[in-house]
C-alpha cells in the first residue's frame, strides 16, 4: 500500500514546480480501483467511488499519514451502501482536526482557498489546472500585444470560486467577469480575487445563469477576448433547467457572437457521454455560425495526474479551445 501511493506520486512530479495540488491516485490506474486521493497543500482529501477497497479504508489512511505527513485526511464515500452514486457524499475527518481541513494552495503564480469540508469539491477543479495556466499566459499575450483602449476582457461562465478569473486578472485581463447563479460560490470567488491582491472591478461579478448574461452582454454590445465555458451537466435556476446535452452548444453559438475577433473560447464538459473528437467538432461547428474562419487550437482530456482519464465515469474530461 505504501509504496503504491510512493509510485503514483512520484509520477505526479514533473508537476511539483507548478502547483502543489494534483490529483495523487485516479482509481485503478494506480493500482487503487474505485478511489481517489487528491492533495491540496498539506490537506488530502481520498474518495470512494466504489466498494473495491472500502474494508481497507483505515489501512489506506494510515499509509496516507505515513508517505505524506499531512495536517489532516478527509474521506468522502461517493457511493451509498445500495450502490448508488451520492452527490451529497458523507465526509469525515480521518486525520487531523475541522480546521486543518481549511487552507490555502498554490497553482502557478495564484493562490485559492480550498475547504475539504465545504462540499463535495473544495473549492478548486484539478482537472483544468492546465487550461487556468494557459488562460493566464493568454492574456498575458494579449495585454502585451494591446495598443491602445481598456486592455483584455475575460468572461468567466458558470465561475465556481472565480479560478479561471483570477489567473486572466494575473495575466493582464482589464476585466474578469464571473457569472454563476450561486451567490455563495461568487462570495468565495471575491476571497480569491482577495487573496491575489486583486481588486474587484465594476462589472466583475454576475449572479444569475449563463444564458441571461450572454444575451444581455450581446444587447449592451459587450464584447471580450477570452471566454471560458465550463458548465456542470445539469443545474437548475429560476425554473430554467440546463442540461448540458440539450443546451451546451446553443449556448456555445450564443458566446461566439460576444467573442472578439482574434479571441479564444474554451469550452469543457465532465459529461462522460461526450466523445472528445465529436464535442471538438460540434464546438467549432458552433462557434464558424459567428466566426467563420474559427479553427480548433487544441482538443485534450485530463492531464498527467489524471491516469486513465476516460476509462471510468468519475474520472472524465472533454476539453477544446477554438481561436477566431
Amino acid at each position: 500500500m505504501l509504496s503504491l501511493l510512493q509510485s503514483a506520486f512520484e509520477k505526479r512530479s514533473p508537476l511539483f514546480d507548478a502547483t502543489d495540488a494534483f490529483r495523487v491516485v485516479n482509481g485503478a490506474a494506480d493500482g487503487f480501483p474505485g478511489l481517489t486521493l487528491d492533495r491540496f497543500g498539506d490537506r488530502f482529501q481520498v474518495q470512494f467511488f466504489g466498494p473495491e477497497m472500502l474494508s481497507r479504508r483505515r489501512e489506506i489512511v494510515e499509509a496516507i499519514v505515513e508517505a505524506f505527513n499531512p495536517v489532516c485526511v478527509v474521506v468522502k464515500e461517493r457511493l451509498s451502501r445500495s450502490g448508488k452514486s451520492l452527490e451529497n457524499a458523507p465526509m469525515e475527518i480521518a486525520f487531523g482536526l475541522r480546521e486543518d481541513a481549511v487552507g490555502v494552495v498554490r497553482e502557478g503564480r495564484a493562490r485559492f482557498h480550498v475547504d475539504l469540508l465545504d462540499t463535495v469539491n473544495p473549492g478548486l477543479f484539478l482537472d483544468m489546472r492546465h487550461v487556468r495556466l494557459e488562460v493566464e499566459d493568454r492574456f498575458r499575450a494579449l495585454s502585451g500585444a494591446a495598443q491602445s483602449g481598456e486592455g483584455p476582457r475575460f468572461l468567466n461562465l458558470f465561475s465556481y470560486t472565480c479560478s479561471f478569473s483570477v489567473h486572466a486578472r494575473l495575466g493582464g485581463a482589464a476585466v474578469a467577469t464571473n457569472a454563476d447563479i450561486s451567490g455563495k460560490i461568487l462570495d468565495k470567488g471575491r476571497e480569491n480575487y482577495a487573496l491575489n491582491s486583486l481588486d474587484l472591478r465594476p462589472g466583475e461579478f454576475f449572479r444569475g445563469n449563463a444564458l441571461e448574461y450572454v444575451r444581455w452582454a450581446c444587447k449592451k454590445g459587450l464584447r471580450f477576448d477570452g471566454i471560458v465555458l465550463d458548465p456542470p451537466s445539469f443545474a437548475r435556476f429560476k425554473g430554467f433547467n440546463f442540461n448540458v446535452r440539450e443546451h451546451l452548444m446553443p449556448l456555445v453559438a450564443e458566446c461566439a457572437q460576444i467573442l472578439n475577433p482574434h479571441g479564444f473560447f474554451m469550452v469543457s464538459s465532465n459529461y462522460s457521454e461526450f466523445a472528445l473528437d465529436a464535442f471538438s467538432r460540434d464546438v467549432l461547428d458552433a462557434v464558424k455560425s459567428v466566426h467563420k474562419n474559427a479553427r480548433t487550437a487544441w482538443k485534450r482530456g485530463q492531464d498527467i495526474d489524471f491516469a486513465g482519464s476516460g476509462s471510468t465515469k468519475d474520472s472524465c474530461l472533454v476539453a477544446t479551445l477554438v481561436e477566431v
